[in-house]
């Protein structure tokens, strides 16, 4: 962990992050995870700094000695609907939601939080800096590349395993020659103007 990070005073704290804001296709993931001092878990950090193997590894052990972890999602139709900000704050609401034990404190990765029954602190770098929002990086990271995967498996054509759906050249090149999927966000510049150079050939 980099930059010390001072703790708040709480019994149990719940740590959040986001993976997919950027990607033009598939969900915004969250996790909330609140961890057990008494299993500490050794290597936690920013998962986008963990090797896919890492990643995976870590990924099994906080499920497996978190005192409570919970995914949230907000589906294409719901971003494309509120916007990608309000989506990914809904899909932390959600992840929060559905933790088994209740949080009295949640520490958020970034520099805003949505609205939660209880307190709650951004953290700018929290990934890296806060082992509860490193573990929910994990387990958000390694469900939404799990996802890609699948969705690879169902339009090969389009390398979702590899871009993991992010705006690469490849990806690019293959929604402007192939068109959107009904898992691409229709409000996401790329895809809009490929939607939009669609109805003006018709």
């Amino acid at each position: 962990m980099s930059e010390i990070f001072v703790y708040p005073q709480a019994n149990f704290i719940a740590g959040v992050d986001e993976v997919g804001r950027g990607p033009l296709v598939g969900a915004v993931v969250t996790a909330a995870v609140i961890l057990d001092p008494a299993r500490p878990i050794a290597g936690l950090a920013d998962s986008k700094k963990l090797s896919e193997k890492r990643r995976e590894y870590l990924y099994h052990e906080i499920k497996e000695k978190a005192l409570a972890w919970s995914l949230g999602r907000a589906e294409p139709e719901e971003i494309d609907q509120l916007n990608i900000l309000h989506a990914t704050m809904l899909a932390m609401q959600r992840a929060v939601a559905g933790l088994a034990r209740v949080p009295d404190f949640v520490l958020i990765d970034g520099n805003r939080c949505p609205t939660l029954p209880m307190a709650s602190l951004a953290v700018v770098k929290g990934d890296s800096r806060v082992a509860e929002i490193s573990a929910a990086s994990i387990l958000a990271k390694v469900t939404r590349d799990r996802e890609m995967v699948e969705l690879d498996a169902a339009f090969p054509e389009y390398g979702f395993a590899k871009h993991k759906g992010y705006p690469t050249a490849a990806h690019l090149e293959q929604l402007a020659r192939l068109g959107a999927t009904a898992h691409h966000r229709r409000s996401f510049a790329p895809v809009r103007r490929v939607l939009e150079d669609l109805s003006l050939s018709c």
